[in-house]
């Protein structure tokens, strides 16, 4: 018998449970089975326990009455050093201690609206208005901007900044480490020693709220051999998952062997050498470890073969230490006579078996969210932005069409990486079904598609199928992801994606000019970029966009042109929301291979620090020039995000001189026109003789009307909110209406395909009605 506990430590996204472990959940069920091995599988979001452990009045008054006398000592300190404004919050924070305590679990029952123990939306009344409710800086800088009375409709808002508010107070005085989200994440990222990580441990947070928490998940699994995968996505996540692995072994000894996965570990310890890492964990599983974990179980399954009773008689350090005996294994790193054994490599023909293995699970595995309980999980609104909302305001099942990225070449990206480079396709019907089985059992049809960049085919087959279920009795799935702004992503697919239940979309745009574009080796340029914006607004779907700054080789002047050019995104509607990301050059990116190779001679790399154990970020000479740029251009994004000071010239963000932009004014307005045109003349264009061109109908049902002429009749039908005419020969009136209804996306998957012919299509509905009712209800496919 072999338990496997899978492990989300804190803090990560607080609305929904990250996605890894509903991943290995559903592949160690199936290895289990596959195998015939006996045991439990379980998988523990942590971090959303660690939440709910420390916000709850118990939490809360712990944490206020161990830093009563520190946080009096502090304002005092503050006072005396003159900054009155932080000695306020602090003692107004001292002052209404039994307001927080009190009003704790009230503020997470209106975040977290479905949770079956307290209604929250009768409390949102006295929240918003009440003179004895607590209140902080985040919730006063709200209400102090708003420009109408406040509702109730702001109750989510204001306990989403309470906790936010909350969240100051207890990292000014009582966990420096603390964060709503990526716990510690400073650490991780920066330190230049293992050691000082290690320190980290004795954080009171981790001690107080998450040690009790840790032991009472293990105590049924703790004298049973048992594998602990431990999820490390964000570096915020290290410095718990390395406390969890310390208590692990301390409670379990040898019954447990303990691995470390996820992002972080994929890109920060992929050249291992800190050795002190294996006194926490025993193995580093890199990439998706599904290829791992399957040589692993037949070891296992060796080793034990013979034993009757293996609950009693299964040793697992000493199966473990006979199959790692120095051995490579595919994607695992471990230690032994003190030595880092690095993985198979590539070329070896054990790692090509297993990869192909790997891939056969990839395309299969879907996420199983049947251990979580979303009414536990909190809706936060931090800001009035729509697109904003959409990440933490909705319990998501986050999912991915793809294993990596189709493009792959971008120049900033880790693309020496298999999560970006090795691309796999899964089944869009497999998913599909399992993604409506999944939202059946948790109540949320939500899907956040978490790809690097979804496939536009396989969104095209997944909103057909949704489609599909709309017109039944079952609820549709309703979904936004990452794509790519290319030209796939014209106006007849976004509107099928609309019509099938796509909200939102957030794609990079990195540099916004065409000399930016070519440098990071985006594979688009703005044409695509803006025809793609424009397909998906007119379709009412959502966009975010990334942007990037500081690029190695970025001029000032190409600096202002991306930002002027945002600009004019923002002000033609294009976008919703966007957000400047400083370039960090790495160890697994384009421009480090490119730079091996001698194409960058002026790019001066500098060393990394002696001893330095997450190594993935290198640093460059000169970047630190571009970091007076990051306050400027964060200060007009939140201005344009909100839809203010849309005109303002763009270099007058910035306190220092600035060229003007180099583009012209109407750049976007010529681009969105083009569009138009070639969008227009698309529609007007007749399937060619032969043509393999497909076409589903998306508008409503096809009703015909009698006319003046007696020799005609009216075709009406609704498409986006719109009543649509169409004059109709009588004679071929009954004819169109059945082509209509039968090519109705609904049917897609259900007809032969050879009857949505746009040819076929075309000789029933003639030259002037075909080009009518293109872009009008009459959508073709890719």
């Amino acid at each position: 018998m072999l338990n496997t506990l899978i492990i989300q430590p804190p803090l990560v996204q607080l609305n929904t449970p990250y996605p890894s472990g509903a991943y290995l959940l559903d592949f160690f069920n199936s290895l289990y089975e596959e195998k015939n091995v006996k045991g439990r599988v379980e998988w523990f979001d942590l971090s959303n326990s660690f939440f709910h452990k420390i916000f709850c009045k118990d939490g809360i008054a712990h944490i206020f009455n161990s830093t009563f006398e520190k946080a009096l000592k502090l304002s005092s300190q503050y006072e005396s050093q003159g900054d009155d404004n932080t000695a306020f919050h602090l003692r107004r924070f001292i002052s209404q201690k039994e307001f927080w305590i009190n009003w704790i679990d009230e503020i997470i029952a209106i975040v977290c609206s479905s949770n079956s123990k307290i209604s929250g939306r009768e409390f949102a009344h006295e929240f918003i208005r009440s003179a004895h409710v607590p209140r902080g800086m985040r919730i006063e800088n709200f209400l102090s901007n708003l420009n109408r009375d406040v509702s109730t409709d702001d109750a989510q808002i204001l306990s989403s900044l309470a906790l936010a508010d909350l969240a100051d107070y207890i990292t000014m005085v009582y966990d420096s480490n603390f964060a709503l989200i990526r716990y510690a994440e400073h650490l991780a990222t920066s330190t230049a020693e293992f050691s000082e990580t290690v320190e980290g441990l004795k954080a009171p947070s981790l001690n107080d709220f998450y040690k009790p928490l840790l032991l009472e998940k293990i105590a049924s699994y703790k004298n049973e051999p048992t594998l602990y995968c431990i999820s490390v996505p964000f570096p915020g996540c290290f410095e718990s998952a390395l406390f969890s692995a310390d208590l692990i072994r301390k409670e379990c000894g040898d019954n447990a062997i303990i691995v470390f996965g996820g992002g972080y570990v994929n890109t920060e310890l992929r050249e291992i050498s800190e050795k002190g890492i294996f006194d926490y964990c025993h193995i580093l599983s890199y990439d998706k470890g599904y290829g791992s974990y399957i040589r692993l179980f037949d070891e296992l399954k060796n080793a034990a073969c013979g034993i009757e009773d293996e609950k009693q008689c299964f040793n697992l350090k000493e199966v473990f230490e006979n199959i790692f005996d120095s051995r490579k294994f595919y994607n695992f790193s471990y230690l032994k006579n003190g030595s880092v054994i690095i993985p198979l490599e590539k070329d070896n023909e054990e790692y090509k078996v297993l990869y192909k293995k790997e891939h056969e699970y990839i395309r299969k595995i879907t996420p199983d969210y049947s251990h979580i309980d979303f009414t536990k999980y909190p809706r936060l609104a931090d800001d009035t932005n729509p697109m904003h909302r959409i990440w933490n305001d909705g319990a998501w099942l986050k999912a991915y069409i793809a294993h990596g990225c189709y493009w792959h070449r971008c120049a900033f990206c880790d693309t020496t990486l298999d999560y970006v480079k090795d691309y796999c396709l899964t089944d869009i019907n497999s998913l599909y079904d399992s993604l409506c089985v999944q939202a059946e059992k948790t109540g949320v049809h939500g899907i956040h598609f978490v790809d690097e960049a979804c496939p536009p085919a396989a969104l095209q087959n997944f909103a057909l199928k949704n489609i599909a279920v709309k017109s039944s009795k079952k609820i549709p799935l309703t979904y936004w992801g990452n794509i790519r702004f290319e030209k796939s992503f014209d106006r007849d697919l976004a509107d099928l994606l609309s019509a099938g239940g796509l909200t939102a979309v957030s794609a990079g745009i990195e540099i916004a000019t065409g000399n930016g574009l070519s440098a990071v080796n985006k594979g688009t340029d703005m044409e695509n970029i803006v025809n793609a914006c424009c397909a998906f607004k007119e379709a009412g779907i959502l966009i975010h966009s990334y942007m990037i700054f500081g690029f190695w080789s970025q001029s000032v002047q190409d600096l202002i042109d991306s930002m002027e050019t945002l600009r004019q995104l923002f002000e033609a509607g294009l976008l919703d929301s966007a957000f400047w990301h400083k370039f960090t050059l790495t160890l697994h990116s384009t421009v480090y291979e490119d730079y091996k190779k001698g194409k960058y001679p002026e790019l001066k790399i500098l060393p990394q620090k002696k001893n330095q154990f997450a190594k993935n970020d290198l640093h460059f000479e000169g970047e630190e020039k571009s970091e007076k740029y990051s306050a400027p251009l964060n200060a007009a994004l939140e201005l344009w995000m909100h839809g203010e000071k849309l005109s303002k010239p763009v270099e007058s963000y910035f306190p220092f001189k600035m060229p003007k932009p180099s583009i012209a004014k109407d750049y976007i307005a010529s681009l969105i026109a083009k569009y138009e045109e070639n969008r227009d003349r698309k529609f007007h264009k007749i399937p060619e003789q032969g043509s393999k061109e497909k076409c589903v109908w998306l508008g409503g049902i096809p009703l015909l009307l009698d006319s003046s002429d007696k020799n005609q009749m009216q075709l009406c039908w609704s498409y986006m909110g719109e009543l649509l005419y169409a004059d109709i020969e009588k004679p071929k009136a009954y004819e169109v209406v059945n082509i209509l209804e039968t090519i109705s996306a609904k049917n897609y998957d259900s007809f032969d395909k050879d009857k949505f012919s746009a040819e076929k299509i075309y000789s029933v509905l003639g030259k002037r009605l075909y080009k009518e009712l293109r872009g009008k209800g009459l959508c073709s496919l890719i």
